[in-house]
């Protein structure tokens, strides 16, 4: 994990998730430049058009939380928590039932 924060180019990754990795570090950096020779560079490497619309997805929708959140102050949960929210999660799941 930390290699690829550093540099993903030069992580011990597949070619196939530096290729994805190419494309959301585009997203980030220049979502407005995004070209078909980039979607066609991760295609090659393997992955569907449904792959890369669900990776674009969840960048852009963590660019516009940490964006609402820094605009609005809201604060993060403490690890406490994250915590109980995943003890829940794992043993009611994400909707209740009126049982």
């Amino acid at each position: 994990m930390e290699a690829v924060l550093r540099d993903h180019r030069s992580a011990p990754l597949t070619e196939k998730d530096k290729a994805l990795f190419d494309l959301v570090e585009k997203a980030n950096r220049a979502s407005n430049q995004i070209r078909r020779e980039d979607l066609d560079r991760a295609r090659s490497a393997g992955w569907t058009d449904e792959a890369l619309y669900d990776a674009l997805t969840v960048c852009a929708l963590f660019n516009f939380y940490n964006l609402w959140i820094d605009a609005t102050g809201i604060h993060d949960m403490p690890a406490a928590g994250y915590e109980a929210s995943g003890k829940r999660l794992a043993t009611e799941g994400y909707a209740q039932t009126t049982d």
